[in-house]
């Protein structure tokens, strides 16, 4: 990664906090509680739980999280969840999760017109396109469409994804 693309992500982070912590309110659901409210979010649920994050996404934040619905899960190849749920794989499980969380509370307007690469909670980059295509969604990340934006939490913000990041 280059310079400009290091400061520029420190620059976004830094802003994306600030902004953030201003969003947050004091009444209503953290992010696992939100996620565990919601059928959709089951597998997302489980993995959280098996790779010790509850505490962490339940924490003060701010917090972005990608969140992959049951569906994306789903489509990973045939008993990849299964592998990744086993204890002697909570470390790879972990990666994949907060690869998915990104520090700050970035909401859909934030984005929308700006295309950047974001250093998620993991340590590496996820590129955030809110150019919208001709023929795409009007968010990605990466190659998964956000499907659903904005999802207020008391410690951050959760946008649904149609697939599963991996690092």
């Amino acid at each position: 990664m280059n310079r400009r693309n290091i400061v520029k992500s420190l620059a976004l982070a830094g802003i994306l906090a600030s902004v953030g912590a201003c969003a947050q309110t004091d009444d209503g659901d953290d992010i696992v509680d939100i996620a565990a409210s919601n059928p959709d979010f089951s597998t997302l649920v489980t993995a959280v739980k098996a790779a010790g994050l509850v505490d962490t996404l339940k924490g003060p934040g701010p917090f972005t999280v990608f969140a992959p619905t049951n569906a994306a899960f789903a489509a990973l190849p045939e008993g990849t969840v299964e592998t990744l749920l086993k204890p002697e794989n909570k470390d790879q499980l972990t990666s994949i999760l907060t690869y998915h969380v990104v520090p700050g509370a970035v909401t859909s307007d934030q984005i929308l017109g700006t295309q950047m690469d974001v250093a998620t909670v993991q340590g590496s980059t996820v590129n955030v396109d809110g150019t919208g295509g001709k023929y795409g969604a009007a968010v990605r990340v990466n190659d998964a469409n956000v499907t659903s934006a904005d999802i207020m939490a008391t410690n951050g913000v959760i946008h649904v994804i149609d697939k599963v990041l991996l690092p």
